[in-house]
């Protein structure tokens, strides 16, 4: 299979109009170069030794990301401004993800009793810029990636527009109370625009620094760090938001789900309640 570099950019480009991270387009370009050198040509039986090549040699993660990778690949061919516009010509085989059993329970979240002392911990030690970073995550189930991009503009208006380049529009919410809380920490710190979240240096804070630091904070405050970092805290506010409203759709729109079964995941309770459950009802 023959694919030029020119390609693989025009199928980036593709992906990027869709609203995909750069992560992610990174990777789904590197899995169609990895298709183009080991297949010369495509074909249904070309793709399905291609998949049978990644369950033999990567674990599941990489294999279904690979696989997902090609068939935006062969999306993007049937587009009609894409680059070779032969669609027409090119198999289009159901090529499967691997299938894989779920865990019945959801571990290495953090507790709101941990949430809660975190937040004690921090308002005790002065330290507002950290107490804000982890009130904004719990309280918002914004991604890190999005959290770093709230502006003191944001706070005046009680939610943050995230337009994706293929259109679609995410509006992350903030409660009454944290922007009040957030405002009055910009006043005393004379924010009065731009981003709030910087590094000493008067550059964004980054996610790996945040994740970095997050962990350094649950030590000192005797909280298990594997249950404390940026996406734990998502899974927390999807996790209370569902005790206290229930409505999945809505929780999907304001995470920004494509696909309500990705949501789902956020009905699974920890092992540790599931057995808290059982020890109340099963009494016979």
């Amino acid at each position: 299979m023959d694919i030029s570099q020119e390609e693989l950019d025009a199928f980036g480009q593709f992906l990027r109009k869709k609203g995909m991270a750069a992560n992610t387009i990174l990777s789904y370009q590197g899995a169609v170069r990895q298709l183009a050198r080991m297949e010369p040509d495509l074909s249904a039986e070309s793709l399905q030794a291609y998949r049978q090549y990644l369950i033999r040699t990567y674990r599941p993660g990489t294999v279904n990301a690979r696989i997902y990778g090609v068939r935006q690949y062969l999306r993007y061919v049937q587009h009609p401004q894409s680059f070779q516009q032969q669609a027409k010509a090119l198999p289009t085989p159901d090529l499967l993800p691997m299938r894989r059993q779920q865990a019945p329970y959801l571990n290495n979240v953090i507790s709101n009793e941990d949430y809660a002392r975190l937040k004690q911990y921090l308002k005790r030690e002065g330290n507002d810029f950290w107490y804000l970073i982890v009130h904004f995550l719990g309280s918002t189930g914004a991604r890190v990636s999005e959290l770093v991009q709230i502006k003191a503009e944001h706070l005046r208006l009680g939610y943050m527009d995230l337009y994706s380049k293929g259109g679609k529009i995410r509006r992350i919410y903030f409660p009454d109370s944290l922007c009040e809380e957030a405002l009055e920490w910009t006043k005393k710190n004379g924010i009065t625009s731009g981003f709030l979240f910087l590094t000493r240096t008067g550059h964004p804070i980054t996610p790996r620094g945040i994740n970095s630091q997050l962990k350094v904070l649950a030590r000192r405050c005797h909280i298990d760090p594997d249950t404390v970092y940026a996406h734990s805290f998502r899974h927390l506010y999807a996790k209370n938001f569902l005790k206290k409203c229930g409505d999945i759709s809505l929780l999907a729109d304001l995470l920004g789900h494509e696909s309500i079964e990705t949501t789902k995941i956020y009905l699974t309770q920890t092992s540790d309640e599931q057995k808290s459950l059982l020890d109340r009802i099963v009494t016979w």
